[in-house]
Formats: C-alpha cells, sequence, structure tokens
C-alpha cells in the first residue's frame, strides 16, 4: 500500500496564506490555511495506506486529527525539504501539499502497476501532488520552486531519472482570494469552502 505524506506549514497568522492579505487579515488568512489543511488530512484519513505522515514545518495543534505520524520538515529550501520527506520512505509514496482542499481518496489511490511515478500538475505551474513507487530524493534537488516552469521542470526530472510518469488532473492551489473564490465553488460541503463563504461573503459562490 501507499505512503501519504501531507507537506504543510502550521497556520500561524502572518507565516501563511500571506498572498490573501489583502483582503484578508492575516487572522483570517490562517484560518483559511487551516481549513484547507484540516479537508486535505480528512482525505488523506479516508484513502487506504500504508502510512499516513504529516510533514510539518511547525507544531501541530488541535487542527491535527489523530492516525498521522508527525515529522519535522528539514531545513533548506523546498527542492531540499522534498528530498528529505521521501528519503525518510520506502515503497510507493504519494506527497500532497496543503493548497488543494478539493482533492479526494479517488484523487489520491492511484495506481502504481501503471507507472513509477504519478504527477498532478498546478494551474500556476507548480505542482499539487508528486508520487514515486520507488522513491528517489535525488530528482527534487534543484529545481526551482515557486516559479511558473516549476511543474514543468520537476516532471522532466522524473523522466530523466528514467521513470515512466502518468499525470492526475490539473487541479488550483489555493493562493489567492480569487483561487479561493474559484476552489470553494466546486466544494462547497467543505471546511474551506464554509470559512471562505464566512469571510467572502455569498459572492465567493457567484
Amino acid at each position: 500500500m501507499t505512503t501519504l505524506l501531507v507537506i504543510a506549514k502550521a497556520p500561524v497568522p502572518g507565516r501563511v496564506k500571506t498572498r490573501l492579505t489583502p483582503p484578508l487579515t492575516p487572522d483570517q488568512a490562517a484560518a483559511v490555511a487551516e481549513a484547507a489543511l484540516a479537508d486535505t488530512l480528512a482525505a488523506v484519513l479516508a484513502t487506504p495506506a500504508r502510512r499516513r505522515v504529516l510533514v510539518l514545518a511547525g507544531a501541530p495543534g488541535p487542527w491535527l486529527p489523530p492516525g498521522f505520524e508527525v515529522c519535522p520538515q528539514h531545513g533548506g529550501g523546498l527542492d531540499l525539504r522534498l528530498a528529505a520527506a521521501f528519503a525518510g520512505c520506502t515503497g510507493p509514496t504519494l506527497l500532497v501539499g496543503m493548497d488543494t482542499p478539493q482533492i479526494t481518496p479517488d484523487l489520491l489511490t492511484v495506481d502504481w502497476s501503471a507507472a513509477d511515478a504519478w504527477f498532478g500538475p498546478a494551474t500556476d505551474g507548480g505542482f499539487w501532488a508528486i508520487g514515486m513507487r520507488r522513491p528517489d530524493p535525488s530528482v527534487f534537488p534543484g529545481v526551482p520552486m515557486s516559479v511558473p516552469e516549476t511543474g514543468a521542470v520537476q516532471r522532466a526530472r522524473l523522466l530523466a531519472a528514467g521513470l515512466t510518469v502518468r499525470d492526475l488532473p490539473t487541479l488550483t492551489d489555493i493562493d489567492t482570494a480569487d483561487d479561493l473564490a474559484a476552489v470553494t465553488r466546486d466544494i462547497p460541503g467543505t471546511h474551506c469552502a464554509g470559512v471562505a463563504r464566512a469571510l467572502l461573503g455569498d459572492g465567493v459562490y457567484a
């Protein structure tokens, strides 16, 4: 079975979802981050898995449900933190972030007989999921993160390592208020959608 990793920051005001401010305050942006993380963790809990690991920058809080191992993120850039997360795993491993509360157990249940690696592109040019049947941390160091070509470079690194790659559906990360509105229109029953409606009003669903 798959090891599922969630890489996340603790939802502390001023340290998460800073591109939501403005229009939101730092406290409101942190509330969105916490809600998105809670929905993500719930989807992971509902997915069959060998291990479920939260790779966390910061301290766990009451938002963390039972059923997860917690590992601290290593230092350095995101490329090195991803490498370290995979270095701690054996066997099929899939990693997701905390910015796509629209994920479902169906999306996370991948067929490892069909590919060596699975890749979930994001609309901003990054990626929301990445997984390997045999974890290889060397595919991450040096990949430029948080730029429009991040996803293309990372996928190319998987191919350069000789892996067969299959793609998951393209999803939108919640980075801006427009992203928040777009995502929550599609997932009205989630905790994140409820928080968005409370903060942005009914217009978030227009």
